[in-house]
């Protein structure tokens, strides 16, 4: 084999590397997306709906719909049912089918990312419980950035590895001065792991991606010492309501 075929070879190599992993982001964007498009024909038609919960066949990589529930009234509650696939009664009946399909598709990758909102359902054996999506995803973050940082008034974020880990605070400043990063946020672990989660799906989904990520100001130094590349970004936070 000529060098001249060996250097083509490594390059079509380094492309197709680079488009399966386009690939792999789009599909992802597209789970997510599908996830966005149910969540929201179900609250619709059921405002109160927090999980979709379902049976899951891990050999066959299907579910089967059993219902959607509420929010669990308190630590020790549970989530109360909104609707048991079969009742005819409930609007959600007309949809039962959509739904189904439609969760089955957001959770068909293995690496889809909707697989973070999946959890078991403590009051089952069998079935699991997915968490719909906020209907604000930037909001939603406000408000648990600023149950630990009052004063945050934006985050930076770290998104390599597919990612969107919080790596700064921006907190506005009593005494009128420049704002500055606080390196390393107080956060709980539980509020980590959902902030992450939700930055992760701003970061995937185009239109959110261009709507709340931002260049870092000059000047920022990652808090960690890793270099700062255009997957370190700034995302303001809206203001609480």
């Amino acid at each position: 084999m000529t060098p001249a075929v060996c250097d083509q070879l490594a390059v079509l190599a380094q492309q197709r590397e680079e488009l399966d992993a386009e690939r792999r982001r789009f599909e992802k964007a597209y789970c997510l997306a599908v996830l966005d498009h149910i969540s929201a024909r179900i609250r619709a038609l059921c405002p109160e709906a927090v999980y979709v919960t379902f049976d899951y066949n891990g050999k066959t990589r299907s579910l089967e719909l059993a219902g959607v529930l509420g929010a669990q009234p308190s630590p020790l509650g549970t989530c109360p049912w909104l609707w048991e696939n079969g009742d005819d009664e409930h609007p959600l009946e007309e949809i039962a089918v959509d739904i189904e399909l439609d969760v089955q598709s957001a959770l068909a990758p293995y690496d889809s990312p909707a697989w973070a909102t999946v959890v078991r359902n403590s009051a089952s054996d069998s079935n699991w419980l997915l968490e719909l999506p906020p209907a604000d995803r930037a909001a939603r973050v406000a408000d648990l950035i600023r149950g630990h940082h009052p004063a945050a008034t934006a985050v930076i974020v770290d998104s390599r590895a597919g990612g969107g880990r919080v790596i700064g605070v921006i907190e506005e400043q009593a005494d009128g001065g420049a704002p500055a990063p606080v390196a390393r946020p107080r956060l709980s672990a539980p509020c980590d792991d959902a902030v992450t989660r939700l930055v992760a799906q701003v970061v995937l989904l185009p239109p959110l991606a261009d709507r709340h990520l931002m260049p870092l100001p000059r000047g920022f130094a990652h808090p960690y010492g890793s270099s700062v590349s255009d997957q370190v970004r700034l995302m303001p936070l809206p203001p609480t309501a």
